[in-house]
């Protein structure tokens, strides 16, 4: 008998119990109408209400003595309050309203001489409000008009969101104004709540998820971190050489900046640059907390995302899936993007069937759909019923010495023999890639033979790696290659996969000061003879434990187990599919403090892969002859890493 979650379960018993009651009181013209199924755009938006109001989030993060209000700006229909019905809330708690803006045109809040709102970013509101729904915007504590200490993705930004929900839901305090002010209550709110965002905003959404608050009942996180340690960190590999007190310098308020000196150097202190894991990141860790999730989840993320790295897709799922968290997901091609900018129509009208499921309680058959969308060309999608799909086994795969210096095959049977390689800063993953059958000092890599059949990898692989430095400090990458050629979302460009247009499109209603009309976009694509898909780092002083570590022997052999980026890819036949093991992927992660050689003990060394179909899959998709893809050509490598990139933003 399949599993049955919570989700199902209370679907079934709310049907039983909607049966019943219609059955039972209704009169016969009503007990044969059909029940709604979309909400429509029956109320106006330009009579909406908007106003302000500050939740007393219990926490006195700025330490001046008062206990902080954070600024919730609302957007919601008027007519259902004076009718006397109460309306759910779609909540974005971001800490970009002021400092950055929020989508693919930068929009930040903006508000009229009495301090309410007049333009809310991006569509939700405009699209939302007149179906029926409240739309919040939350600024995170210590930006905006909030108070408080941004302490990226710490107790204070978790509680400030977690307290709008509470007040929503008449648990929490809320003012009139930043101090003092009159009490406000939330008399039009039914108290269900979605959380929704991109990034920081997603973050948060998981991270308010993690607490089990009582009256959110889904969250929509878009390229969110599920742990802020994988953010800044792979297995003891810096990722950035910035840390999370020169994120909150970027983002809080000119108030918060003068104050919350004290917050910023408690950031530093909590991540040292050595890699260490510490309570910071356990705070911050929200991957632990998955069993406390009482939300649904449609998780939203780019599969060659290069800021908020796919790591965080695969650990957060894997955790939901644990415990019977009801989920959906979508993975595109493109990088660090919103898919209201590259799949629009679809995503408006997923979303709005979603919500309406989820927050409405509308059976328009939404959760009986497949669970996952995938890009799997550019614009061109494809679902799978469960993700990963029901047949995907984990599939060991090893390393074999080839008829060439490090470049090898790609196999299930173990081998024995070495391969040697030098950690050379200067060089990428594309470099690696491009050369990929020609022996090169910089990388070791091994490959299959053409594939007589397609092959799909679903889900998240792990590379277990034995090697042999000859300094105290290395660094080790693992990257997954389609060898063959490919039309691909242009991940590698700035817009990481999309080009802006200039005609618009308009999506909900509009206001003189809060337009529902958006630039139109289109897919941004390269032509490449290989493709990188999938990729992990780590820190080789870091083997025994992630708490610590330690500096290398020279001519010691270490053994650890990189974990790789969450995909789904099928790699086509007549391609091959590679593994590459290398140092530093440069732009990717800090070079350590050495260059060192490293010679790989193949028997020692494996990929244990998300093959779908397991073993029995990759021996039908080595077995035969199939022609070989034309030699690989450089793609242009991923672009150094800017200031833009640093920030988990739009």
């Amino acid at each position: 008998m399949p599993k049955r979650t919570r989700f199902t379960i209370g679907r079934t018993l709310a049907a039983v119990v909607a049966a019943v009651l219609t059955a039972l009181f209704l009169a016969p013209a009503a007990a044969h109408a059909a029940p709604p199924r979309e909400s429509r755009p029956v109320y106006s938006y330009a009579d909406a209400v908007r106003e302000s109001v500050w939740v007393d989030t219990g926490l006195d993060g700025d330490g001046d003595g008062r206990t902080d209000r954070v600024a919730a700006d609302i957007v919601r229909p008027a007519e259902p309050a004076r009718e006397g019905r109460r309306v759910p809330v779609i909540m974005d708690a971001s800490p970009y309203y002021s400092c950055c803006g929020r989508g693919n045109e930068s929009q930040v809040k903006t508000y009229d001489a009495n301090g309410r709102v007049v333009q809310m970013p991006l569509f939700y509101d405009n699209y939302f409000v007149p179906r029926g729904y409240a739309v919040v915007g939350v600024d995170l504590t210590g930006t905006n008009r909030s108070d408080g200490c941004v302490d990226v993705g710490g107790r204070g930004e978790i509680q400030s969101a977690k307290a709008v929900i509470d007040w929503l839901n008449g648990r929490a305090k809320a003012y009139s104004s930043r101090t003092g002010g009159s009490r406000v209550t939330a008399g039009w709110s039914n108290g269900r709540t979605g959380m929704i965002g991109k990034s920081w905003d997603g973050t948060i959404a998981n991270g308010v998820a993690a607490t089990g608050v009582r009256g959110l009942k889904t969250i929509v996180p878009i390229s969110g971190i599920s742990s802020w340690y994988d953010y800044y960190f792979a297995q003891g590999a810096a990722l950035y050489d910035g840390g999370p007190d020169e994120l909150a310098g970027y983002v809080e308020s000119d108030d918060a900046h003068a104050h919350c000196a004290a917050v910023r150097k408690e950031l530093a202190d909590g991540s040292p640059p050595s890699g260490d894991w510490t309570k910071l990141w356990t705070e911050r860790d929200y991957v632990k907390d998955a069993a406390k999730v009482r939300a649904s989840v449609f998780l939203v993320h780019g599969m060659q995302d290069l800021n908020v790295r796919t790591k965080h897709v695969g650990q957060w799922w894997d955790a939901l899936a644990k415990h019977g968290v009801e989920r959906k997901i979508w993975l595109s091609q493109t990088g660090h993007v919103d898919p209201f900018d590259y799949r629009r129509g679809a995503w408006v009208d997923t979303l709005h069937r979603w919500f309406d499921h989820e927050l409405l309680g509308y059976d328009n058959g939404i959760d009986r759909e497949p669970m996952a969308d995938i890009e799997r060309h550019p614009d061109q999608w494809v679902t799978s019923p469960v993700w990963p799909p029901r047949a995907t086994r984990p599939t060991t795969l090893h390393p074999a010495a080839g008829t060439l210096p490090g470049v090898g095959t790609l196999g299930l049977r173990r081998a024995s023999g070495t391969e040697t390689f030098t950690d050379d800063p200067k060089l990428s993953e594309t470099d690696w890639a491009a050369h990929l059958t020609a022996s090169t000092p910089e990388k070791a890599g091994f490959l299959t033979a053409p594939l007589t059949r397609d092959l799909r990898l679903s889900g998240s692989a792990r590379v277990t790696v034995t090697a042999t430095p000859s300094t105290s400090s290395a660094h080790l990458s693992a990257v997954l290659v389609d060898l063959g050629p490919d039309t691909i979302r242009d991940y590698a460009d700035a817009a990481e996969g999309i080009t802006t247009l200039t005609q618009r499109t308009c999506w909900g209603a509009s206001t003189a000061g809060d337009s529902a009309c958006f630039k139109e976009t289109k897919a941004k694509t390269a032509d490449v003879d290989y493709t990188v898909f999938s990729r992990g780092w780590a820190d080789l002083g870091h083997h025994a434990s992630l708490a610590k570590g330690v500096p290398l022997t020279p001519g010691k052999r270490y053994t650890m187990t990189l974990d790789l980026a969450a995909t789904d890819h099928v790699v086509p036949k007549g391609h091959r599919l590679a593994l590459i093991v290398a140092g530093t992927d440069k732009d990717l992660i800090d070079p350590p403090s050495t260059k060192p050689a490293l010679t790989l003990s193949l028997s020692g060394t494996s990929a244990t892969l998300p093959l779908v179909g397991g073993p029995a899959a990759f021996t039908r998709a080595t077995s035969g002859t199939a022609s070989a893809p034309r030699p690989p050509a450089a793609l242009n490598g991923i672009r150094a890493r800017d200031t833009a990139r640093h920030l988990p933003t739009a």
